[in-house]
């Protein structure tokens, strides 16, 4: 079990991967680089052009079984919750094949999952992953792409806005970033992040998952409306119900 994919730890060559990423093809490849059997990731309500359970048909051509939870079952990016009360919204063909299927617990898909076809390659290639720049908006698909070069910019990340992405906005210290908020789901998870990064006096926000691709931070920023915001950003002037593009405007020329 693990929060975020994007730093699996050598047991999982060989396992069953339980993440608490979204289930997106860039998020799945760090389970498969990482040599796991199979894995199962949070669906982030599965959203717009279902970005959220799109990594289940790029694991298939890579040979791993891929399941999601239902955002509304389980926290995104809590491990521990999503054994304990996630339930299966989506299955591969390969996980399918052993018995995965909707409606499932997690617990139950995981030890049918043991059972997957090992894919041994650790050679995978990565899905694309671009650092675009729109009006002076930095767009990068996951919010562990910013670098500390990135300080007082403001970006648009695909990247869910659970608890997991708080440590690694403040990593480099962004004006002000968009995350998706998953559907927002159990407990409010997909915007968890928002009140830890008041702390730090870092504006964030999340825009609605079924309005802008997960994964996409050219979606968030382009397609996004806001659906939360911390007291940081609306002390910026961001507001929910207006689009990220326009608060990200005026936030740049503010910056």
């Amino acid at each position: 079990m693990i929060d975020g994919v994007t730093g699996l730890p050598r047991e999982a060559d060989g396992g069953v991967v339980l993440g608490g990423s979204n289930a997106t093809a860039y998020a799945a490849y760090f389970s498969a680089k990482a040599g796991a059997r199979a894995a199962i990731h949070h669906d982030c309500s599965i959203g717009r052009d279902e970005a959220g359970v799109s990594g289940l048909p790029w694991a298939d051509q890579h040979g791993m079984a891929m399941a999601a939870v239902a955002a509304d079952s389980a926290r995104v990016g809590d491990a521990a919750d999503m054994l304990e009360r996630g339930i299966i919204s989506r299955a591969n063909t390969l996980a399918a094949a052993c018995g995965v299927a909707n409606g499932q617990t997690v617990a139950h898909a995981v030890e049918l999952l043991k059972a997957a076809p090992w894919p041994h390659d650790a050679n995978v290639a990565p899905p694309v992953e671009r650092r675009t720049f729109i009006d002076g908006v930095l767009c990068i698909g996951s919010i562990s792409l910013a670098t500390s070069e990135d300080a007082g910019l403001v970006v648009a990340s695909g990247s869910h806005g659970g608890a997991t992405a708080a440590p690694m906005a403040r990593a480099f210290g962004p004006r002000l970033v968009f995350f998706n908020d998953a559907g927002f789901g159990v407990d409010r998870a997909g915007a968890a992040c928002l009140p830890m990064l008041d702390s730090d006096g870092i504006a964030a926000a999340t825009v609605a998952a079924a309005l802008a691709c997960i994964g996409d931070g050219e979606s968030t920023l382009t397609q996004g409306i806001i659906s939360a915001v911390n007291e940081t950003a609306h002390r910026l002037g961001v507001r929910v119900g207006e689009t990220a593009l326009s608060a990200a405007r005026i936030a740049a020329a503010k910056g």
